[in-house]
């Protein structure tokens, strides 16, 4: 059974960066959509990056445009979240999460099958 761990969060000033790391075990190679998406308290979750690892292609919510790249290290079957420019308002636990459906290329969470059990990311000077 796929399990994925999330690790790398934490504090962090605002303008700063981070790395999230998200560590596939018992792997499938159908698992081809990836996606980053993290919960505020109080909302609801929502995906922040997606992408299919053959072909490479990827979404950004458009609030992280510009900020966040997803990538994909198949050898070691981690996928990365790089976070720069922090705001305030990207504060929330992140989870990784994986799909097997072409339609997890849109990043709406209902797509995705396995998740991890999430890494906070607080942004506060």
């Amino acid at each position: 059974q796929l399990q994925l761990v999330e690790s790398g969060g934490g504090l962090v000033q605002p303008g700063g960066s981070l790395r999230l790391s998200c560590v596939a075990s018992g792997f499938s190679s159908d698992y081809r959509y990836i996606g980053w998406f993290r919960q505020a308290p109080g909302k609801e979750r929502e995906g922040v990056s997606c992408m299919r690892s053959i072909g490479g292609t990827t979404i950004y919510a458009d609030s992280v445009k510009g900020r966040f790249t997803i990538s994909r290290d198949n050898a070691q079957s981690t996928v990365y979240l790089q976070m720069n420019s922090l705001k305030p308002e990207d504060t929330a636990v992140y989870y990784c999460a994986a799909s097997k459906s072409p339609l997890a290329i849109t990043c709406g969470k209902g797509w995705f099958n396995y998740w991890g059990q999430g890494t906070q990311v607080t942004v506060s000077s």
